[in-house]
């Protein structure tokens, strides 16, 4: 299926499950369902299984979004207090479509708890409530860590998915039932070789052909390319490869430590989520990845670069990106939210060393070039994911492997079939329906979400001054920088800080340089003041 076949059956409003190998442009996809949905006034509640799969798509956990935090069960109790926040409650309501990423990575209990939170507060017996639910993920990838633990699980649990290990074996998932949207094309990988090695560990068909053509990229550490980021198994070897790397380096060591505010066992688990160390240690030269999007600022998760040099007055890192921008990095905060009040805080510089990381931690990530050691891989489908993350046979150095990192997890394999038969069906059912009545059933959709037919102009084309007024926007951003422009997730964080600080909505539309209308709307839509 093309991304444009999927995007048509997105529009409907129907659930749909996004899957394809990595590069085929399922994120693209979602992106422009995304645009297309707020172009017509309907705002997605945009979620994903983990913290750093949702710093990607500029969402929140689906643990956050839906109130269940880090429960493991669901009773009547928890559900009632859940159903009863102001907070949670306002934000399920408004919800018409949810997106949630790397849902290969969701254990089936949670999913099933999202459904039964989205029914309650919805008060429908419908799935998720009647929401429409956009899963997107690739279940080749790294698979959910369930939790086998009973401890706190006993009694009274509304959930019950205790043989399940894939979100797909949820009960909410059957209930959804899902349009398989199983995409086909390939936008990452321009090299045939590589992605006929890809596709033969997709389809448990890799053989001695295939490990020659790995084989011929085999190379030692001490001959690895130094600039290039290290993919290992293991944190061990990750934390090892960087610390010998920061004391190779001249210089003196600049060390950041972390901040936090609130209960030790909510900023425990934010320290435990993120991806910048408690204590970060760094010297010119040092290759660094940042850790959270603040795409004002130039940077996003992922983006690499090197320690340029240390402010001479804050003493705060700049750092040269490899795409030539100098950015002087400051602490970000990390936040647990309750209610629309910040519970729990931790402050840390947004990067990490990254002359390696862990496979774990590179998925989702698409590289030009990576050097990975694939010896001591022991989770199906990890060695998968390392080697998808560069984009041809020429940008892979080898460490070594072994006979699990050229494996999948052989229920997901079977699974893999259905999906494609399923996604074949669909595309053939759809192709079926004329033009006429696909676009009436998604102007329905959009009528039912309480959208517009008609699009407002697209943020590009208002960034571009294209829309009507032409310069208007020009004019309008010489007092309101950020007018128009879509909010991130730094922005909310700063207009929530802000408005539990009490600041009026003139000060705040001043601080983040927009009107006070947008701030007044942006409050409404946190679910932090009533409409």
């Amino acid at each position: 299926m093309t991304q444009e076949q999927a995007l048509s059956i997105l529009k409907t409003g129907a659930n749909v499950f996004l899957t394809g190998a990595p590069g085929s442009g399922k994120t693209h996809t979602v992106n422009e369902y995304v645009a297309y949905l707020r172009a017509r006034g309907v705002e997605p509640a945009i979620t994903a299984s983990t913290g750093i799969a949702a710093t990607h798509i500029g969402g929140m956990t689906i643990h956050s979004w839906s109130g269940i935090g880090i429960r493991t069960t669901l009773n009547t109790e928890d559900l009632g207090a859940i159903a009863t926040s102001d907070y949670i409650a306002k934000r399920v309501r408004r919800a018409k479509v949810l997106i949630i990423d790397e849902v290969s990575m969701l254990a089936p209990a949670t999913l099933a708890m999202v459904d039964a939170v989205c029914r309650e507060i919805k008060q429908s017996a419908d799935p998720f409530g009647g929401i429409q639910i956009v899963m997107v993920g690739d279940f080749f990838q790294l698979p959910p860590i369930v939790k086998t633990e009973t401890e706190g699980s006993a009694q009274g649990t509304l959930i019950e998915e205790t043989s399940a290990r894939f979100a797909y074996d949820s009960s909410a998932w059957k209930r959804a039932r899902p349009i398989i949207c199983y995409l086909t094309e390939q936008h990452r990988q321009d090299d045939t070789i590589f992605l006929d090695v890809l596709s033969a560990i997709r389809c448990n068909v890799f053989g001695g052909a295939h490990l020659c053509h790995l084989a011929t990229r085999k190379i030692d550490l001490h001959t690895a390319p130094q600039s290039t980021p290290k993919l290992f198994s293991h944190n061990s070897d990750v934390d090892r490869v960087n610390n010998e790397m920061l004391a190779m380096l001249s210089g003196k060591a600049h060390a950041f430590a972390m901040s936090s505010q609130g209960p030790y066992a909510l900023a425990a688990a934010l320290q435990r989520g993120c991806l910048s160390p408690e204590t970060l240690h760094l010297k010119i030269g040092a290759s660094v990845m940042f850790t959270k999007n603040n795409p004002k600022e130039g940077f996003a998760n992922g983006t690499l670069g090197t320690v340029e040099a240390f402010d001479e007055v804050s003493g705060y890192p700049i750092i040269a990106t490899r795409n030539g921008v100098r950015i002087t990095v400051e602490p970000m905060d990390w936040t647990v939210e309750e209610n629309g009040k910040v519970r729990a805080r931790i402050a840390q510089l947004p990067l990490r060393l990254a002359w390696a990381i862990t496979v774990h931690k590179s998925q989702g990530m698409s590289l030009d070039a990576a050097v990975m050691d694939l010896s001591a891989v022991f989770e199906f489908g990890q060695g998968y994911v390392a080697l998808s993350r560069v984009r041809r046979l020429s940008g892979l150095y080898l460490l070594g492997w072994n006979e699990r990192a050229f494996l999948v997890h052989p229920e997901v394999l079977a699974k893999d079939k259905s999906f494609r038969e399923a996604s074949a069906d669909a595309e053939k059912e759809f192709s079926e329906i004329s033009p006429v009545k696909l676009q009436k059933m998604q102007n329905d959709f959009i009528f039912a979400c309480g959208g517009k037919k008609h699009a407002k102009p697209r943020m590009s084309d208002v960034h571009s001054g294209k829309s009507a007024g032409g310069g208007r926007f020009d004019q309008l951003r010489e007092k309101h920088p950020n007018a128009y422009r879509p909010w991130d997730k730094a922005q909310d964080e700063k207009l929530q800080e802000l408005f539990a600080e009490g600041v009026s909505v003139a000060d705040c539309a001043k601080t983040l340089g927009r009107k006070g209308g947008a701030i007044r709307s942006r409050l409404i839509k946190l679910g932090l003041v009533e409409e």
